[in-house]
């Protein structure tokens, strides 16, 4: 061949065979004008006729060339659908590293808004021990005075403080039927410690029980009553139980005093969402409680009694006395009820949450107590048509004879 066209000429790294099947392909699917299969016979140097060779490649399905076409359009296909079994993969491969890197994301999230929250408890914690450190600062501890009378036995009852909340009820004729806030909340306690003091002595008492029967902080159960908190729920918790470690205290100048506190269900740490009592132990007034020992701690006339159960439970001249908070259906079916569930006779049940005062006989020297709330009458309770004054209660307990007397302080 003279002048061959650079197109058909051996290529680098090309075998003999891979070289003819290169030419015989460009022949049978190109049919050039400057290649004839005598050319071919050339340039592969073979021995036979450019026919023959034209024949083998052409004559039957199983030719050489037509073999070569078959294996080849195979593997290409075989190429194609391992291509895209190979995609297939790499898209779940990287759906999975998208679902990884949304957890990992989540996760980080997750890890940074427990982190906030718990720098939000250690600033709250931090902020708790300043205030008892300062208050302990302040206050010297009182002289020791002697212990309670062994048949006489005064239980002065506070409950429903509902600290920090602030309002005003109105009536009828626009008259204030009852309004409250911190400074209410504050005098109404001056008046029931000299109200304690001038009765106990009275009564002749070296020494009472107070029960702190809940809901000692408004807390936050419902959007309700954002318009009513004058305080966040950790700043009320703060501020109440200063108050009341220093009120105590005072209490403790004059008399003996065992200490004993529930919580109520305004005191849960819930979501707004959440339901009630879903997280019954997780309530703030357990702040309040450790705030008020605290500052005590050193204070010979005081005593913080706890109880595991959550209640209170104590003997009072020889009678088995519990305090809750009083969310039940019938405190005349919970004495009965407690009795059997603790299986220890009850002989008096003593409980707040409701906001009013009651005595309910349940046979000899046995009865339930409800005592009445600090914060008195508010647009809730008026709203379910059931109001009350401001009160707290003292009852006297003597031995054999059980409940003798009970004074209630009105606080309006």
């Amino acid at each position: 061949m003279v002048g061959i066209n650079p197109k058909y000429k051996k290529l680098e790294n090309e075998t003999d065979y891979e070289y003819g099947l290169r030419l015989i392909s460009i022949k049978v699917e190109e049919k050039p004008d400057d290649l004839d299969w005598e050319d071919i016979v050339t340039l592969l140097h073979l021995d036979c006729h450019r026919d023959s060779l034209r024949k083998a490649t052409n004559v039957t399905e199983f030719s050489g060339y037509k073999v070569m076409q078959y294996f080849k359009e195979k593997m290409e296909t075989q190429s194609h659908d391992d291509t895209e079994s190979y995609l297939k993969e790499l898209e779940l491969k990287k759906r999975e590293l998208i679902k990884e890197r949304a957890k990992l994301h989540t996760e980080k999230l997750e890890y940074n808004r427990w982190l906030r929250e718990d720098a939000r408890d250690d600033l709250f914690e931090e902020k708790v021990i300043t205030a008892i450190h300062e208050t302990l600062n302040k206050v010297d501890p009182p002289q020791k005075i002697g212990g309670m009378l062994s048949s006489r036995y005064g239980l002065l009852n506070i409950a429903d403080c509902h600290f920090g909340k602030d309002f005003k009820v109105y009536g009828l004729n626009d008259e204030i039927v009852n309004a409250y806030s911190p400074e209410i909340f504050f005098m109404r306690m001056e008046v029931l410690y000299n109200e304690v003091v001038d009765y106990a002595h009275k009564e002749k008492l070296k020494g009472f029980k107070v029960f702190n029967l809940g809901d000692s902080l408004d807390g936050f159960l419902r959007n309700s009553q954002l318009w009513t908190l004058r305080y966040g729920v950790p700043e009320s918790a703060v501020i109440y139980g200063e108050y009341m470690g220093k009120w105590l205290r005072r209490l403790s100048d004059e008399f003996d005093i065992e200490y004993y506190q529930t919580n109520g269900n305004h005191g849960e740490l819930r979501l707004l969402d959440g339901k009630k009592g879903e997280h019954s132990h997780d309530n703030i007034e357990t702040v309040t409680g450790s705030i008020i020992r605290i500052i005590n701690e050193d204070n010979p006339n005081f005593r913080y009694i706890t109880n595991k159960s959550g209640s209170i439970f104590t003997d009072i001249a020889g009678y088995n006395v519990m305090g809750i908070h009083g969310e039940v259906r019938s405190l005349t079916a919970a004495i009965k009820d407690y009795s059997d569930i603790y299986d220890t006779k009850i002989d008096y049940l003593v409980a707040g949450h409701k906001h009013h005062s009651e005595f309910v006989n349940c046979g000899a020297r046995r009865g339930v107590i409800g005592v009445g709330s600090i914060i008195g009458s508010d647009d809730y309770s008026m709203s379910i048509r059931k109001t009350a004054d401001a009160t707290a209660s003292f009852v006297i307990f003597e031995t054999g004879k059980g409940k003798v007397d009970e004074h209630t302080f009105v606080l309006n």
